[in-house]
């Protein structure tokens, strides 16, 4: 495969701890989790926090949040609102993942959050870590590979959100059905491909790559020191419930489970 273009992030100085988290896939019905998310932002003595994609179920667009300038705090102005709060007090950053890449800039600006490429190398404490969502490694699932190239062109993107909010708002909750089915067919998905990592991991100058999508937090040696750190998915009204940040600190990385 051909490895993309990898971005350069140089770490303050002043930064002592670094969060990392993906794949909480946030919604309306779920407030459990939104709680749980909403807290450890409030709370957290990171000084950079970094969601590695799909922070979101499904994203239709930036206009989602308070379209009509209504009284009413939708579920779209209400994680906007942490998201800003947390923006005002630490580093915020935002990759995209499969559910959200339509998140951009209007509500990076709100939220006062940087938009990350994908991949990015974060230089901290004299060494490299490669972050990722993760979704573009996985070769064998060559199925949602077509589907990812088709909707991360612009003029896919340009057509989508040019259609009504309502009717990008019913799309999408076609696609969420369909989600769910797979899920409750047993179909499996597929892993990071070990060569492709190695591959990106070379072309980045780093040995450690940090990544979600899969929802198999885990850690992988890769040989020649490459190690590859899966993150974990949240729900918080699971049993038992899931909801991990990965830490990064002078001294290593650190699992920390948060409680609800």
């Amino acid at each position: 495969m051909t490895v993309p273009q990898i971005a350069e992030l140089e770490a303050p100085a002043a930064w002592g701890t670094v969060d990392f988290i993906s794949d909480l896939h946030l919604t309306a019905d779920e407030p459990l989790t939104f709680a749980v998310w909403q807290r450890y932002l409030e709370t957290t003595r990171a000084d950079a926090v970094f969601i590695l994609g799909d922070l979101f179920e499904v994203w239709v667009g930036d206009d989602a949040v308070n379209p009509s300038a209504s009284p009413v705090l939708s579920f779209e102005d209400r994680c906007m609102q942490v998201m800003a709060a947390a923006g005002d007090r630490l580093a915020l950053f935002f990759m995209h993942g499969n559910r959200d890449f339509l998140v951009g800039q209007r509500l990076m600006d709100r939220c006062h959050a940087t938009l990350l490429q994908d991949p990015t190398v974060l230089h901290f404490a004299d060494d490299r870590f490669l972050l990722s969502h993760g979704d573009a490694l996985c070769l064998a699932d060559t199925e949602y590979l077509q589907f990812r190239q088709q909707v991360r062109s612009a003029a896919w993107q340009d057509s989508f959100l040019a259609k009504p909010l309502a009717e990008r708002q019913s799309i999408a909750r076609g696609l969420r059905t369909q989600s769910e089915a797979r899920k409750q067919s047993g179909q499996t998905y597929a892993d990071v491909d070990t060569d492709a990592a190695k591959q990106w991991l070379k072309a980045a100058d780093a040995n450690t790559l940090i990544h979600g999508h899969t929802h198999q937090p885990s850690q992988h040696a890769l040989g020649d020191k490459q190690r590859r750190v899966v993150l974990s998915d949240w729900d918080a009204a699971a049993n038992p419930p899931r909801a991990e940040v990965l830490r990064l600190t002078s001294a290593g990385l650190q699992r920390l489970p948060l409680s609800h």
